[in-house]
């Protein structure tokens, strides 16, 4: 039988030690934190009671849960809001917004019907149809029932009205 060198006892001591370590016990409040991006699909963050929204497409009008985020309160400080909004790739409207609202753009892999996202700083974008991304966007919140939403926008430019309710 082999015996380990008294020298390396130590070190077996230490890796046995950092293996038994919990990981997910939470960070003291005292101490700084790395910013956790949140997926769109997860959406944790969404509270229906404060932050409704109401978009109107001519004579159809959506209600939409946006999320609690600095994106979504930048937005809500211009609210309301009336867009012109074009067509792209027979899937979204989208209109620039005057100015840049802060951003945390990750890729969500597949875009949902009823998205309703920011891509750069300053492009809003409303999404009609489902379909897959390489791009990135910051999520601001989902149409709760997006049923119409496609015939509602058309297949060209469209005037959007977001308020919130």
């Amino acid at each position: 039988m082999k015996r380990t060198p008294l020298f390396l006892l130590p070190f077996l001591v230490f890796i046995m030690g950092s293996m038994a370590c919990k990981t997910d016990s939470p960070i003291p409040a005292d101490q700084p934190s790395m910013p956790n991006p949140v997926s769109p699909e997860t959406n944790p963050t969404a509270d229906s009671s404060s932050n409704r929204l109401r978009i109107r497409v001519g004579s159809s009008t959506f209600t939409a849960t946006l999320l609690s985020n600095p994106t979504v309160t930048a937005f809500k400080a211009r609210l309301p809001l009336t867009l012109s909004m074009k067509e792209l790739n027979g899937n979204e409207k989208f209109a620039d917004l005057p100015s840049g609202l802060p951003t945390n753009a990750v890729n969500p892999g597949t875009i949902q019907t009823g998205d309703l996202m920011l891509y750069g700083a300053n492009t809003l974008v409303l999404f009609y149809e489902s379909f897959r991304t390489s791009y990135s966007y910051t999520k601001l919140g989902r149409i709760d029932n997006p049923s119409g939403l496609a015939a509602a926008l058309g297949s060209g430019n469209v005037t959007v009205s977001f308020a919130l309710e």
